[in-house]
């Protein structure tokens, strides 16, 4: 049997390009799928792929892509990004935030840290900022070489697609 958990939900060439996505919410999951906690994002979007979800929104497993995500921002008017992040609050925190710019962005805690604020920055001075938020998962500490996640940070999973769903749809109301 296929692990769904390696499969890329959408890759930035293979999704629908004719599709009208501007009235839809891209959700974006960002981490590295290998070092535990710090995949959290990832991990949730790819739970969100397989459950009941409005239609208005999308998922994508953004990985730690950097620029090779800037393309998904022509489609999309609103994205919402779920990171883990290191800010000092007990392992499982849920935060949210509307970041304006690269700076705005909690510090990461991988590779991505430096691809995602430069993509961010770029896509300002390109002009083609979508609508930003941030929903963050506060991680204790790093786990390099495991796809497991702590159990703090497991047991916040149902609650942080909650107010991911929450957030989404208090935005996509706004348009």
């Amino acid at each position: 049997m296929k692990d769904k958990r390696f499969e890329r939900l959408q890759g930035t060439d293979d999704y629908n390009m004719d599709e009208d996505k501007s009235n839809k919410i891209l959700i974006l999951g960002i981490g590295n799928y290998l070092m535990g906690d710090e995949g959290v994002g990832v991990h949730i979007v790819h739970r969100m792929a397989e459950m009941e979800r409005p239609d208005f929104i999308d998922v994508l497993d953004g990985g730690t892509g950097g620029f090779f995500l800037m393309n998904v921002f022509d489609d999309y008017g609103k994205v919402i990004f779920v990171d883990a992040t290191m800010d000092g609050a007990p392992g499982g925190t849920i935060k949210t935030l509307k970041p304006k710019f690269a700076s705005d962005f909690p510090n990461a805690l991988s590779v991505h840290d430096v691809g995602l604020k430069d993509m961010i920055e770029a896509l300002f001075i390109l002009g083609k900022m979508p609508e930003l938020h941030l929903v963050t998962i506060s991680v204790e500490a790093l786990m390099p070489m495991t796809t497991d996640m702590s159990e703090q940070v497991e047991a916040c999973v149902p609650a942080a697609i909650e107010t991911i769903i929450d957030l989404a749809k208090s935005i996509h109301e706004v348009t």
